[in-house]
Parts: C-alpha cells; structure tokens; sequence
C-alpha cells in the first residue's frame, strides 16, 4: 500500500519555481509583432472602384445597382464604413 502510495506522488506533475525574480517581462522580439499585423482572417484583396485595393471578408456578389444595370460587390470589407464595396471589373 505505501509502494502505491508512492508511486501515485511520484506522477503528479511538479511545479516549476522560479529562482530569480524578474522585475519586468521580456519584450517581444520585434519580428514576431509585425507577423501578428500581418496575418490576415481568411479573406482576400480586390480593386474596388474608386482605385483603392481593399481586403474583403465576405462572399463578393452580383446586383442590380440604381440605373438597373448589374455590377460586382464585396462584403465585409475592412477598413471602410460601407458593407458593399463596388469592384471595378
């Protein structure tokens, strides 16, 4: 039974103790910030039709616009205030 006993305290996990008490975190390496930034969520690049390229999450859309005739849209576009973006063809 204390053979068990042992053997049962001996698998548990230790916790680490840190010797030296660090006043301040480590920073980043400077690289690693920028490759956060630069990930991107799935989605993709399109010319919209003011001459601007815009990064669009959404599916991109055909519809009527107001004269009737049919023109292609984005969705979800980041860093625009619309949720339709006209692409230029």
């Amino acid at each position: 039974m204390n053979a068990l006993a042992i053997l049962l305290l001996a698998s548990l996990p230790v916790p680490q103790v840190q010797l030296f008490h660090q006043t301040s975190p480590q920073p980043e390496p400077h690289f690693a910030q920028q490759v956060k930034a630069v990930r991107h969520k799935g989605g993709k690049w399109y010319f919209a039709r003011t001459g601007h390229a815009v990064y669009c999450y959404g599916p991109v859309m055909t519809l009527p616009n107001r004269t009737g005739s049919i023109e292609r849209v984005a969705t979800f576009c980041r860093g625009t205030n619309e949720l339709l973006v006209p692409l230029k063809d």
